[in-house]
C-alpha cells in the first residue's frame, strides 16, 4: 500500500541514537533516517507522533516525528524522570525536591511549553510513575492519591481535581485502553482483610460503587493488563512465597474481570506453575497465556475463558502477538536459551522455529510482517546487536555493536497498514526480485536455516537457569516440544527417568496398601 507509513527503528548507541528507515531494506542495508544525537535517554510517545529526547545538562527536547525536527526544549534541573503522554501533547517531568513546598512533578503542554499543572510528590516508584495518567486518547487524566483516585480535566488542567474516587487503601491504579472509559484500582491485604481489585466507570459515569471486584488472599503485587475495547481486565497476582513451596519465586495465578460483571474469576489453566506472560490480542477479543513449571504450556483464550488453541509445551517465557492479530510468537528470553516458535493463529498451524540467544527485548512491527529481537546493555554487556526475522521465523538480517542501549520500533497504528495477507505477499515479492547481498548479509538466510553460527563461550548461568537449561535439553531429545517424536522413541535418559517414576509410584502403592492392612 502506498499510503501506509514507512517502517521506523530507533537505535541507541553510548554515543546517542539514531533513527533507521525500517524493513524492507535496500541492497540489504538499513538507510539512516536521523543521524546520531548526543542523549541519556529517548523514548516515543504511544502513538508514534513525537519523540523524547533526554540530553546532557538536563535538557529535555521533543521532535515531530513526521520531519524529526526538534520542535521544543525544556531545561529543567535536576530532573529524574521524564514521560510524553499517549499523544505527545503533555510533557510530564519529576524533580528531585528538598522540601514539601516544593511542587517537583510539573506537567507541561509542548505546544506553548507553558506548565499546566504541578505538584508535590515525595518518591517516584514503578507503580507511581508516571504520576499523572492518561488514557490512550487522552480523553480522561487521573492520578493516584492517599486513599484515593483524583480525576482532571484532559483538556484544560486549570480546572484542578475535577472529581475523587474514595478508595482506602489504594495502592496501584490503571485506566482501561481505547476507549478510556473505565478505571481498575489494586488494594494489598491490610490487617487480615484480603487484597482485591476492583473496576469503576470514570468519566461522567464515574460512581462510587465498583462494576466488578475480585478479591485474593496471598497477593504481594499485581499487574493489569486491559484489553482494547475496555471490556475485559486480566490480572497477574503475584505472591512473594509459596506455601506449597513448588517455586523458590512465589506463586502466581491469573484472573479474569469483565466491565460487565460476566466473568469475575480464575483463568482455568490446565497446567500448574507460575504465569510467565500474558498478553491481549490487538482486537481485544482473545488472549494468550504462558504458564507452568519448565516445559511451560501455552494456551489461547478467548474473552469468555474458553480455550480455542494450545501451542505445544517447551522452554517459554514470553509471548507476542503480532498487532494484525494473524501472527504469535512464543519465545524463552532471559535465563532461556531463547527458543522462538512462530504460529499462524488463523490457520491454527506453526510456521518455524529459530533460536535468539541472549535476547532482551523483543518485539513486532507496526505492520506485523517482521518481529525484532535485540541483546542491549547494561542487561547484557556482550553481544550486543539487533536481529530481524520474518514472521515464518527466518533470519534476514543481523548487525552487532560494541554496545546498544536500545532498539525499538516507531509506534504507529496497526489500523493504518493494510490486509496481513497483501503485505506478506508484498514482502515475499521484494525477496524473489532481490539480487543476492553481499558480505554478512548474503550468508544470514542460509545460516539461519542450515549452518548456525558458531558458539561463543557461555555467558556465567545461575542454578536456577542451569535447571531450565537442563528442561530444554530434555525436551529436545525426546522431541516432543510440538506434538511429540514421530517414532515414539525415547532417548535412554527419559527412559531411565520414566522407569525410576514408575518404581516410586509401586514404592508408595506398596507402602499405603500395607499401612491400610495394618489398621
Amino acid at each position: 500500500m502506498d499510503s501506509s507509513p514507512s517502517l521506523q527503528i530507533l537505535v541507541r548507541e553510548p554515543e546517542g541514537f539514531s533513527i533507521w528507515d525500517g524493513p524492507p531494506f535496500n541492497n540489504n542495508q538499513p538507510s539512516i533516517k536521523l543521524e546520531r544525537v548526543p542523549c541519556n535517554s529517548a523514548k516515543f510517545s504511544d502513538d508514534g507522533s513525537r519523540l523524547m529526547v533526554m540530553k546532557p545538562d538536563s535538557v529535555i527536547t521533543i521532535y515531530e516525528c513526521s520531519t524529526f525536527k526538534e520542535i521544543r526544549s525544556f531545561q529543567i534541573p535536576n530532573v529524574s524522570a521524564a514521560a510524553l503522554s499517549p499523544c505527545g501533547t503533555y510533557l510530564q517531568t519529576f524533580q528531585k525536591s528538598t522540601t514539601p513546598q516544593e511542587k517537583n512533578v510539573v506537567l507541561w503542554k509542548i505546544e506553548s511549553g507553558d506548565s499546566v499543572y504541578s505538584h508535590f510528590q515525595k518518591n517516584m516508584t514503578k507503580a507511581t510513575w508516571p504520576s499523572i495518567r492518561f488514557s490512550s486518547e487522552e480523553a480522561v487524566a487521573c492520578r493516584l492519591a492517599t486513599n484515593e483516585i483524583q480525576f482532571f480535566d484532559a483538556g484544560d488542567f486549570s480546572k484542578g481535581i475535577v472529581d475523587r474516587l474514595r478508595i482506602p487503601g489504594v495502592a496501584g491504579v490503571e485506566l482501561s485502553n481505547l476507549p478510556g472509559s473505565h478505571v481498575a484500582a489494586f488494594v494489598p491485604e491490610s490487617k487480615g482483610s484480603p487484597a482485591s481489585v476492583q473496576i469503576y466507570a470514570c468519566g461522567k459515569e464515574l460512581q462510587s460503587q465498583p462494576l466488578a471486584r475480585r478479591s485474593f488472599f496471598r497477593c504481594s503485587t499485581v499487574q493489569l493488563n486491559w484489553n482494547h475495547g475496555s471490556t475485559g481486565l486480566l490480572v497477574v497476582v503475584q505472591s512473594d512465597v509459596d506455601k506449597t513451596n513448588q517455586s523458590y519465586y512465589g506463586e502466581s495465578k491469573l484472573n479474569y474481570l469483565t466491565t460487565d460483571g460476566a466473568f469475575e474469576g480464575v483463568v482455568p489453566l490446565r497446567k500448574e506453575g507460575p504465569i510467565h506472560d500474558v498478553q491481549w490480542s490487538y482486537s481485544g477479543k482473545e488472549f494468550a497465556v504462558v504458564y507452568g513449571f519448565m516445559p511451560a504450556s501455552v494456551t489461547v483464550f478467548d474473552k469468555k475463558c474458553k480455550p480455542l488453541l494450545e501451542l505445544g509445551t517447551g522452554p517459554y517465557n514470553t509471548i507476542r502477538w503480532n498487532p494484525k492479530g494473524k501472527f504469535l510468537c512464543v519465545a524463552g528470553f532471559g535465563n532461556l536459551p531463547g527458543d522462538m516458535a512462530f504460529w499462524d493463529f488463523v490457520e491454527k498451524k506453526q510456521l518455524g522455529t529459530t533460536r535468539a540467544e541472549c535476547s532482551v527485548t523483543s518485539e513486532w512491527s507496526s505492520d506485523g510482517c517482521y518481529f525484532m529481537t535485540a541483546t542491549t546493555a547494561p542487561r547484557l554487556q556482550v553481544d550486543n546487536g539487533i536481529k530481524f526475522f520474518h514472521c515464518n521465523g527466518t533470519l534476514f538480517f543481523k548487525k552487532m555493536f560494541d554496545k546498544l542501549f536500545q532498539a525499538e520500533w516507531k509506534p504507529e497504528s496497526p489500523d493504518k497498514f493494510g490486509e496481513i495477507t497483501e503485505l506478506i505477499k508484498s514482502v515475499d515479492s521484494l525477496k524473489i526480485e532481490e539480487t543476492k547481498p553481499q558480505g554478512q548479509s548474503s550468508t544470514s538466510k542460509k545460516s539461519a536455516t542450515a549452518n548456525p553460527p558458531a558458539q561463543k563461550p557461555a555467558a556465567y548461568r545461575p542454578p536456577h537457569a542451569k535447571q531450565a537449561a537442563a528442561v530444554q535439553a530434555e525436551v529436545n531429545s525426546n522431541n516432543y516440544l510440538f506434538g511429540g517424536s514421530a517414532s515414539g522413541e525415547m532417548s535412554k535418559n527419559a527412559l531411565r527417568n520414566k522407569k525410576k517414576r514408575e518404581k516410586q509410584r509401586e514404592k508408595k502403592a506398596a507402602e499405603a496398601a500395607g499401612a491400610g492392612a495394618a489398621t
